[in-house]
């Protein structure tokens, strides 16, 4: 049985056994068996109870295998400990699918988990797919199916949104907030502990449903990321994926070996993953729903460019700072668009963008502005505020709001800032799929989204290059010796070779043993030099005086050594000293920092941004998840705040970009290549003007045990 099959099971089962129904009127077995009877379902359901002859008046049997029909779904509800029991039962029946409501498994620990493990088996062993348990249950609203397996006291009403929630009591309070706002749903579930069935598999479903075109998802965490990131990236060229992603914070994060690990944890790998794959990550649940409103009922927007129109000032002004701040531009409308707005509306109307209409408009005037600018070249989307005033009849603004986007291929919003007896308004819009909102700013935030994803899909496709003029087998054998002495830190001119091993540019170094060395070392790569210590037990060079700059002369460098040589030695006991790397100063350019963090869910976490001490003051960082894409390495570039000082700031020359993007496509190889690498920082990076390249000019690295 393939596993689309067993999933089939789940969505569209021809036939339901609720094992757990009740006729208590309390109890989640009689909601659950209630919701399949009287929510239109259409096929056959069946209580299993040992005890009860019925229940709501259909024959109740004492076990799933007394049923004399064949049954697709099992919906569980028994104690904890049952559970293996009945699922076995529903296997020997043959039962496809099965919904695992009962909680009591590895959120309590203990025993739970144990029990739980027995679940997994039980799925493989009977090709079951398992959702939860520990779960809300699952609802397809297709008037085919009309499928409500859940505990819910609202059967939602039948949309273009799909919602898969880890959590069971999101999943509760989504339906209900979205039978409030008269949002529908396509699918519903929640996954609950994730036994079996997990997210990657409901989205393989999804990606192919007619009955969806909008997939909203709440995650705890991602059971396989790397799978998650192909099944992303193929949907959402089709269809968007918005993500709640909880648990952001890190509280009380240990220090690490590299700036990279100390700036870097779980949540800035699930914004990475979702910058790479096109989901569109999103602060709260509100703001969930009200994108996905969106998305589900207007058409993208063809560009940012936006007209404001409203009958007040100040939710105009409103509206204008958000759009800036959400990357949308203020429509430059066409000379012809005033000249018809001058025509025809009062003198006393603004006719720049924001259209301000002023606190008398009627739907009238309202209607010519939208005509206009819904017809004007310059526009890719509308939204329409209305303060209600005296003279304002919210339902004829409705119905004229609809009839102008009727007409037009390009997105409508509408803002009422209204309280009161307006629900027959706010129908009238709801009906002809025209998003409202309360506020100037979440309709802009809306439609941010929509240009956010409309433009990630016009992107450029690029592939994740591989160089092949890499010497793997060199980084292998620097890797295994410092195992094989016990060590993870590979001190600086180890971390060099590695580096040069995959092409990254490197400054002119050479490792000297004494002051003699040292001198003839500095004459040979050429003054101002830089001498550090090199150290297996040293990680932070500086914190104990072991490096010294701007060394201009060969006196210089035989002073410098001694005075090296005893700061180190007056601040450390014992460490071994392999000796003193004398390194060429690189001057002019910018510090950038590359860095690199292993995530044990992830894998290799790249980050990028300013170097030198800007890292540690402006933490002015963007990351992906290795291997990156080229568009990918441009993008980590381009998103730092502090991009203009790199192209070029009040007439400085720009610098090397394309130095940096080919300095991250290596790192991610490297790191990719070898996943013994844990952390690595290039700190810094100096990124010469254009056309001249970058240097290495300090970097650390630390590996796995």
């Amino acid at each position: 049985m393939t596993r689309a099959e067993q999933l089939r099971a789940i969505w569209t089962p021809r036939s339901v056994a609720v094992i757990g129904a009740s006729a208590n009127p309390q109890s989640l077995g009689r909601a659950v068996f209630a919701n399949l009877l009287f929510a239109g379902y259409s096929g056959c359901v069946y209580p299993v109870n040992m005890k009860a002859r019925s229940v709501l008046g259909v024959r109740a049997y004492p076990r799933v295998t007394d049923i004399p029909d064949d049954i697709d779904l099992a919906v569980v509800l028994v104690p904890a400990g049952f559970v293996p029991q009945v699922l076995k039962d529903a296997g020997r029946k043959g039962v496809r699918g099965a919904i695992v409501i009962s909680a009591g498994f590895k959120e309590v620990g203990g025993e739970g988990i144990e029990l739980e493990q027995q679940l997994e088996v039980i799925a493989q062993t009977y090709e079951m797919a398992i959702v939860g348990p520990n779960c809300f249950g699952a609802i397809n609203t297709d008037p085919n199916v009309s499928l409500n397996a859940t505990f819910s006291r609202n059967f939602p009403l039948a949309g273009k949104i799909a919602f898969i929630s880890q959590s069971g009591a999101v999943g509760v309070s989504a339906l209900e907030y979205a039978a409030g706002e008269k949002i529908g749903f396509s699918k519903f579930v929640s996954i609950g502990n994730k036994v079996d069935v997990h997210e990657n598999d409901l989205l393989e479903i999804l990606a192919d449903d007619p009955m969806t075109e909008v997939i909203l998802l709440y995650l705890e965490a991602l059971e396989n990321p790397k799978e998650f990131v192909n099944l992303a990236l193929k949907i959402s060229e089709k269809k968007p994926i918005l993500a709640v992603k909880s648990g952001r914070t890190k509280e009380g994060a240990k220090a690490a070996a590299s700036h990279t690990g100390a700036l870097s944890g779980s949540d800035e790998a699930y914004d990475s993953l979702f910058a790479q794959c096109g989901v569109l990550r999103v602060e709260t649940l509100e703001e969930l729903f009200r994108y996905g409103i969106a998305f589900a009922n207007q058409p993208l927007p063809r560009g940012p460019r936006v007209a404001i129109v409203t009958n007040a000032g100040g939710p105009g002004i409103m509206a204008t700072d958000a759009a800036v701040r959400h990357k949308l531009d203020l429509a430059s409308l066409e000379p012809k668009t005033k000249t018809i707005l001058k025509s025809d509306l009062p003198s006393t109307v603004s006719l720049k963008n924001p259209i301000d209409l002023i606190g008398d408009a009627d739907e009238s005037r309202y209607q010519l502005a939208m005509q206009a600018v819904l017809a004007d070249e310059n526009v890719d989307g509308v939204i329409v505020i209305c303060v209600p005033q005296m003279a304002t009849n919210l339902e004829s603004m409705s119905s004229t709001i609809v009839k102008q986007a009727r007409f037009s291929d390009k997105p409508v919003f509408a803002v009422y800032m209204a309280t009161g007896d307006i629900q027959k308004s706010l129908q009238i819009l709801e009906e002809a799929h025209i998003p409202h909102y309360r506020f100037p700013e979440d309709a802009v935030r809306a439609m941010g989204a929509m240009v956010r994803y409309d433009r990630w899909r016009k992107r450029p496709r690029t592939e994740v290059k591989h160089f092949d003029d890499v010497q793997p087998d060199k980084v292998r054998a620097i890797i295994e010796k410092a195992r094989s002495e016990k060590r993870r830190f590979l001190p600086e001119p180890e971390a060099y070779e590695i580096l040069s091993a995959y092409g990254l540019p490197m400054s002119r170094t050479k490792l000297v043993h004494d002051e003699k060395a040292a001198v003839a070392a500095a004459t040979e790569i050429g003054f101002p030099v830089a001498m550090k210590i090199v150290s297996p037990n040293i990680v932070h060079k500086v914190d104990v005086g072991g490096v010294i700059l701007n060394l201009c002369s060969e006196s210089a460098v035989r002073h410098a050594f001694s005075e090296l040589m005893g700061q180190v030695k007056a601040a450390t006991q014992d460490v071994p000293i392999w000796g003193v790397l004398i390194q060429e100063m690189v001057l002019g350019g910018k510090e950038t920092i590359l860095g690199m963090k292993r995530d044990p869910l992830f894998g290799g976490l790249l980050m990028f941004g300013l170097g030198g001490i800007y890292v540690e003051v402006f933490k002015d960082v963007t990351f992906r998840i290795a291997p990156i894409r080229e568009l990918s390495a441009r993008s980590m570039i381009e998103r730092i705040k502090g991009i203009e000082l790199l192209k070029g700031f009040r007439g400085e020359p720009p610098c090397d970009l394309d130095a940096i993007a080919q300095s991250l496509l290596r790192l991610s190889q490297l790191v990719t290549d070898f996943p013994e690498i844990e952390e690595m920082d290039i700190n810094p990076l100096i990124v010469l003007p254009a056309g001249s390249g970058a240097r290495v000019v300090d970097a650390r690295i630390l590996i796995g045990d």
